[in-house]
């Protein structure tokens, strides 16, 4: 899929894309978000069609945003290393500007629209590390755990965090168990929670993204599929209510300036 010109730029990817699951309406759902993208209309691209089933619209989309965030993450693989980031963050600790001096892109393409808005600061979630002048400094940090293979959460590059994080996401869709293939086949009872881990997670690589690379991304000239990307996502996730509040807050400023326009 090409979204709005994502793609178009720079085909590198992390891993190979995933299709839509073809045994299930998968294909059909896909070709459908292809067209109500294809009018630039992002708030009418994320509802559920008439008469289609949740559960596949979720699958089908959640295979889409893998893909968005495999291309995006791919563009930055020489550059988002363990010497660069040798920790998940999603703060200023890393940055090489104050967040407040670098700008944001929001294209509102369905009213041909731009808007800019400020890059948000960030405050530390989670454990408190002192005071607030501390925690602004060292923003966010993720430690991976998959409550299988890893139990305790671990301190890893960011690198490798996004490594078994799209492991464990490709886990996931690769399960007939969880996604179907086959037509018919119901969807487990606990989708929706693996569903909203899947964004949990894929909302982590963005947040690192944007407070990591924004300016590597700018040098590329991707930052309007980011953003393009991003809102698309956002929107999606609130319509279904996929991520909890506390967890964007290290984007919170520009996630409710895309919520409000």
């Amino acid at each position: 899929m090409s979204l709005f010109g994502l793609g178009s730029r720079n085909q590198k990817t992390f891993r190979p894309k995933k299709n839509a699951p073809s045994g299930s309406k998968g294909a059909q759902l896909q070709k459908h978000i292809d067209a109500t993208l294809g009018s630039g209309n992002l708030r009418e691209a994320v509802r559920l069609p008439p008469g289609e089933d949740i559960n596949e619209w979720l699958a089908v989309n959640t295979v889409d945003f893998f893909n968005q965030v495999n291309i995006l993450y791919g563009t930055l693989t020489e550059f988002c290393t363990p010497n660069n980031c040798p920790t998940m963050t999603a703060g200023p600790k890393y940055d090489t500007q104050s967040l407040s001096q670098i700008l944001f892109i929001i294209f509102r393409a369905e009213l041909g629209v731009v808007h800019v808005i400020s890059r948000p600061g960030v405050v530390k979630l989670g454990e408190r590390r002192g005071d607030k002048e501390k925690r602004e400094r060292d923003g966010y940090e993720y430690r991976w755990a998959d409550g299988v293979t890893v139990k305790k959460p671990i301190e890893v590059s960011a690198p490798k965090y996004v490594e078994y994080l799209m492991d464990w996401i490709e886990a996931q869709l690769d399960d007939e168990a969880i996604f179907p293939q086959r037509l018919g086949a119901p969807f487990p009872p606990n989708f929706g929670d693996v569903v909203k881990t899947i964004f949990k997670r894929l909302f982590r690589v963005y947040a690192h993204i944007y407070h990591s690379h924004f300016q590597k991304i700018v040098s590329l000239k991707e930052e309007a599929h980011l953003n393009t990307c991003f809102k698309h996502f956002v929107l999606f996730a609130w319509e279904f209510r996929l991520i909890d509040k506390g967890e964007l807050a290290p984007l919170s400023d520009l996630v409710d300036s895309i919520l409000q326009l």
